[in-house]
């Protein structure tokens, strides 16, 4: 559950650095209010974390699928 959250917050994450390049639109600032306002700050530290989580992913084995 842990992995499927942090994946859709990196997700998130991304989008928002798309809307940054191409745009020059930072969606999480506008909606808080700013780059330096608390939100924003503890939003991007959540979207971090999840990033260093999901670097987890990459060294992990997977288990085979079982087909029944």
């Amino acid at each position: 559950m842990l992995d499927r959250i942090s994946l859709i917050l990196v997700i998130i994450g991304a989008l928002n650095w798309l809307l940054v390049g191409l745009f020059q639109f930072d969606a999480v600032a506008w909606i808080c209010g700013g780059q330096t306002a608390v939100l924003s700050r503890i939003i991007y530290a959540i979207v971090g974390v999840a990033g260093l989580w999901s670097i987890s992913l990459l060294f992990r084995e997977r288990e085979p699928v079982r087909e029944d």
